[in-house]
């Protein structure tokens, strides 16, 4: 590693190629083991969601470019006006250091759930209720135009009116009424930090601390010790889904990673594990995603690496549409045939699984 490796990273950074060996793991409990497979290390491949690339694609990325360029424009003339909320800490952060995550609070939520519930419930619903109105309607004792609209002014108010009531409103307070709806929660959910090579927990009861003078505990360790699951779980339809979280092998701090896609199949399970290993994993450079495109030169690795390989330090932001639509496909293409379930658990070398 070299010197500025060294200052940069902390000594509990993690790398995949200097493992410490650890302790035996504790024994799961067996609700602990039921229906949960455990996901091997190593042999990682450069996957991630497909939402780690569309939520900072080229144009948006651009979009970004050009107003950070105006924002300098005005600050130099002193005539920029903060944006509303610019300066508020929403607790979630995403860059070459430090992945937080945290939700919005209850208040936020429930017109973001207002939105849109009533935006895609009118637009699935509406369909069904139209051929629905145009069937009954078909009656031979009344001309088929009155009965049509004798139908709907009967029904309409029962099956759309409310989606579409929904959909106004929570889209209304959402563009016009931001002081009604934004409002960050109590704090952030969990950390894993590329520069530390830790993971944090929250921890909002902290013996009671957060309720008498709102101190938040930090349950936290080193990323190689945990490990890995896949949950399959029955939603609400009966249906069996898949969540990963990753738990700590000696320690009560489990992390569910549920909130960051919908729950489905395996292989987006097991195409986030081998981001968040390659994330962490400060031997190898940032995942190349789009997000991270303004940071590569910040992380000691990473810009040695583009630097060996002469990347062009504006691959993504100048990407063309056509070509940013084929990286998504090839990347589905990638996480549809991940090997996971195929490889060693190279951690085991490591570590004694006794469960």
């Amino acid at each position: 590693m070299t010197a500025i490796n060294s200052s940069y990273y902390a000594a509990t950074a993690y790398r995949s190629d200097r493992m410490p060996d650890q302790p035996p793991s504790a024994e799961r409990s067996w609700i602990r083991r039921f229906a949960k497979f455990r996901l091997p290390w190593g042999l990682t491949q450069e996957v991630a969601l497909d939402d780690f690339l569309s939520e900072a694609a080229p144009e948006k990325l651009r979009r970004v470019e050009k107003a950070e360029q105006v924002k300098k424009e005005q600050l130099t003339l002193g005539t920029y006006v903060p944006a509303p909320y610019e300066h508020v800490d929403f607790h979630d952060w995403h860059d070459h250091e430090r992945f937080r995550f945290s939700l919005w609070s209850k208040r936020s939520q429930f017109w973001i759930y207002l939105f849109i519930f009533g935006k895609w419930g009118f637009i699935l619903l509406a369909p069904i209720y139209v051929f629905a109105a145009l069937v009954v309607a078909s009656t031979p004792y009344k001309p088929y135009l009155e009965e049509l609209v004798s139908v709907v002014l009967e029904t309409y108010y029962v099956f759309l009116l409310p989606q579409l009531v929904c959909w106004g409103v929570g889209a209304f307070v959402i563009r016009y009424l931001p002081h009604l709806w934004v409002k960050p929660s109590r704090g952030p959910i969990w950390e894993i930090n590329r520069r530390t090579g830790l993971v944090t927990l929250f921890d909002y009861d902290n013996n009671g601390e957060y309720k008498k003078n709102g101190t938040i505990g930090e349950l936290t360790a080193p990323f190689y010790e945990f490990d890995a699951y896949i949950a399959t779980i029955p939603d609400r339809q009966g249906l069996v889904t898949n969540v990963l979280y990753i738990a700590h092998r000696y320690r009560d701090i489990v992390i569910n990673f549920r909130p960051l896609f919908a729950p489905g199949e395996g292989q987006l399970c097991c195409a986030l594990w081998d981001f968040l290993q390659n994330y962490m994993d400060t031997s190898r450079p940032l995942p190349d995603l789009p997000r991270y495109e303004q940071y590569r030169h910040l992380d000691p690795t990473t810009a040695e690496y583009d630097r060996k390989i002469g990347r062009n330090p504006r691959f993504w932001i100048d990407m063309d549409d056509a070509t940013f639509e084929q990286e998504l496909y090839d990347m589905r293409g990638k996480i549809d045939q991940i090997d996971t379930f195929q490889r060693p658990n190279l951690m085991a070398r490591y570590v004694e699984y006794v469960d």
